[in-house]
């Protein structure tokens, strides 16, 4: 039903007498005044004249001050967690809960939340001068990277735990440097003592309950301090020249040693080749002669004059003289002229001999009537 049908004396806003005109539109500064009469009774202002006027403006500037108030309040509580962290929720300082991604809202004054990003890795880097074993001074470069793995324990077991972490890497490093001497930690040796100091930070921050896991340990370059880093740098060269002369060394004594072995078995096979050719020739030569020896006590006279005939053959053949045996008068010397300008070269003595031997053997095994040649 509308407010301006007939029969109706009074408009919505209160300020207008049935008696008057009510077409026109309704009067905002009547409202608001009423509106604000209200407001000074709910805040201890009156709606007559007895009050002061400021004490009737400070009624709706308390007011809107109260909301904003609150409107800033409930904004305070209001945060947003990202997939990679983890709100850590105390109320009255003592621990509440443990708020995932999403938003969220804690009531400020009375919750305290401390957001930590648990994914992702972290890393500083840390450089100092050590002592070594040897009692030598190195710089050593470390970085060392973690990550939060109990949240809770971040937050509540230690006050600041990234620094406490950086007192126990200076402490673990220091200790590990202290036991290794200096060659290894210039050198090969850095692997192993990135995975001891890995191992024991571990190990204290495990002790502090600091709730960080560390990931790994890189140890980069050491180097001598920059007053004796000259001094440091020849001995690392002469030291690598040293490796390469003991490399060149064994590379030219892998490749003269098997080859001396080998030139030594070939000349121990050789040998042994030549003695059983020595032996082998020497048993054939004493069945050779027993079979002689058997053959001339057969025949004394025929075998004496057969090996005569072979072996002044055997001796007079390359020769180009010619000797003509005769018997019962003087041998004569016959000289072919023709054959004296195509001289054949002398037979080796061993070919000779072997030849010697063979005619032997063929006489012995099959011995032919002796043919006394005469010439006239």
């Amino acid at each position: 039903m509308a407010w301006n049908e007939p029969g109706k004396d009074k408009d919505p806003w209160g300020g207008r007498d049935s008696g008057k005109n009510n077409d026109g539109p309704p009067d905002l500064d009547e409202a608001f005044k009423k509106v604000q009469d209200k407001l000074n009774r709910l805040f201890g202002g009156g709606s007559g004249g007895g009050k002061s006027s400021g004490s009737a403006n400070f009624g709706p500037l308390f007011a809107i001050a109260v909301v904003i108030a609150v409107v800033f309040y409930v904004g305070a509580g209001v945060y947003q967690v990202d997939a990679k962290e983890r709100a850590v929720v105390l109320k009255f300082g003592a621990f509440s809960e443990i708020k995932t991604e999403g938003l969220n809202w804690n009531a400020p004054l009375i919750t305290e939340v401390y957001i930590v990003n648990v994914t992702g890795e972290r890393q500083y880097p840390s450089r100092g001068l050590m002592l070594t074993e040897d009692e030598s001074i190195v710089e050593l470069p470390i970085t060392v990277q973690f990550n939060v793995s109990d949240v809770r324990a971040y937050v509540l077991n230690v006050k600041d735990p990234e620094t406490s972490l950086r007192h126990a890497t200076d402490s673990a490093v220091r200790h590990v440097i202290g036991s290794t001497e200096l060659n290894q930690v210039l050198s090969e040796g850095r692997q192993a003592i990135a995975a001891e100091v890995k191992q024991r930070l571990q190990t204290y921050m495990d002790s502090y309950g600091a709730g960080i896991q560390v990931i790994n340990v890189n140890i980069q370059e050491a180097r001598p301090p920059e007053e004796v880093r000259s001094a440091f740098d020849d001995v690392i060269k002469a030291k690598e020249d040293e490796a390469r002369l003991k490399n060149q060394a064994q590379a030219y004594s892998n490749g003269i040693i098997p080859e001396a072995r080998g030139r030594s078995q070939r000349m121990i096979e050789e040998a042994e080749a030549y003695k059983a050719e020595v032996i082998a020739r020497a048993e054939g030569e004493t069945d050779r002669f027993e079979n002689l020896l058997t053959e001339y006590k057969r025949a004394p006279e025929v075998t004496r004059q057969r090996l005569y005939l072979e072996t002044m053959e055997s001796v007079m053949k390359n020769s180009s003289k010619v000797m003509v045996d005769v018997e019962g008068g003087n041998n004569m010397l016959y000289l072919p002229l023709d054959r004296m300008g195509s001289r054949s070269p002398v037979a080796d003595p061993q070919s000779q001999a072997d030849s010697f031997n063979s005619r032997a053997n063929q006489t012995l095994e099959s011995p032919k009537p002796l043919v006394r040649r005469e010439v006239r």
